[in-house]
């Protein structure tokens, strides 16, 4: 599994500066982007915050890492436990279509047992 999301980015006067602003403008859109990797285990993600980057590796691409508190809640179990957890994305700037795509980590699924 390997989630992407995509967000309106008008063509930026400061790449870095602009694509900082743009996180911290959509901290919840990226809680439900961060969120789609820990749904199975009954967890969200909650206070999403840049913690380093964004890095160029060219023009138009590079990589971040978002730091957030993955919560797991229950209240069937009794279960609210909080913890920090960080995640390495990349992205892609489309300036053509003033869009930029953000991609989250590759996590290969679980295929069948064997019995």
């Amino acid at each position: 599994m390997q989630e992407t999301w995509t967000f309106d980015f008008p063509t930026p006067q400061n790449s870095e500066r602009d694509l900082e602003l743009l996180l911290s403008q959509k901290e919840k859109d990226l809680g439900i982007f961060l969120s789609y990797y820990y749904k199975k285990e009954g967890a969200v993600a909650e206070k999403v915050q840049l913690k380093s980057g964004p890095e160029f590796e060219s023009k138009t691409a590079g990589s971040l890492i978002l730091s957030f508190d993955l919560v797991h809640f229950n209240a069937c179990l009794a279960i609210h436990e909080q913890a920090r957890e960080e995640m390495k994305i990349t992205f892609e700037l489309d300036e053509a279509n003033e869009k930029v795509k953000l991609t989250g980590a590759y996590w290969p699924e679980r295929g069948m047992d064997e019995i």
